[in-house]
């Protein structure tokens, strides 16, 4: 119920430093804005322009990267507010009214994904990376929900599976 934000460079330091080569991953600075917005968090992100206001070539790619996930996936972030459940190990949850996201970093290899949302009366569910596609078929146990998933996740650095519920 408090609004907060994270604020993160890009690398190392605070502005530009020429021998400052320590430039996070897109995986790390995506993984990072998933897991502050599961949170109800802002992440705000220092790109660190050079002297001459311009930015430095690793910035520009990793937005563009960055800019890529959010195409496909920028629905279960923006809007959303902090997860209901406990974080999972292999990823984390974000929520809108009617949809709850599930932002999977470690794909399954056993080809599920097991929610403890049981609550939910689940109307569909689907991988944002096919727009909605290929329904993913649900079981319900007593304490989760079973989402049946492709072998092969649709994203290496976040596979983002939603579920609408009523």
């Amino acid at each position: 119920g408090v609004d907060w934000e994270v604020c993160m460079t890009m690398n190392t330091t605070w502005g530009y430093s020429d021998h400052d080569h320590a430039w996070k991953s897109p995986e790390t600075m995506i993984r990072n804005l998933v897991d502050i917005v599961s949170k109800g968090g802002n992440y705000l992100l220092n790109i660190g322009p050079k002297g001459d206001g311009s930015i430095p070539r690793e910035s520009i790619e990793s937005m563009r990267a960055i800019g890529q996930w959010m195409d496909v996936n920028g629905e279960a972030i923006y809007g959303t507010t902090a997860s209901p459940y406990e974080r999972p190990s292999w990823g984390r949850y974000t929520k809108k009214p009617g949809k709850l996201y599930v932002h999977v970093f470690d794909w399954p290899q056993n080809g599920t994904v097991e929610v403890p949302a049981t609550e939910l009366n689940v109307t569909r569910a689907y991988l944002l990376a096919d727009s909605g596609q290929t329904l993913l078929k649900t079981d319900k146990k007593s304490d989760v929900l079973v989402f049946h998933v492709p072998r092969q996740a649709p994203d290496n650095i976040a596979s983002v599976i939603a579920i609408e519920h009523n």
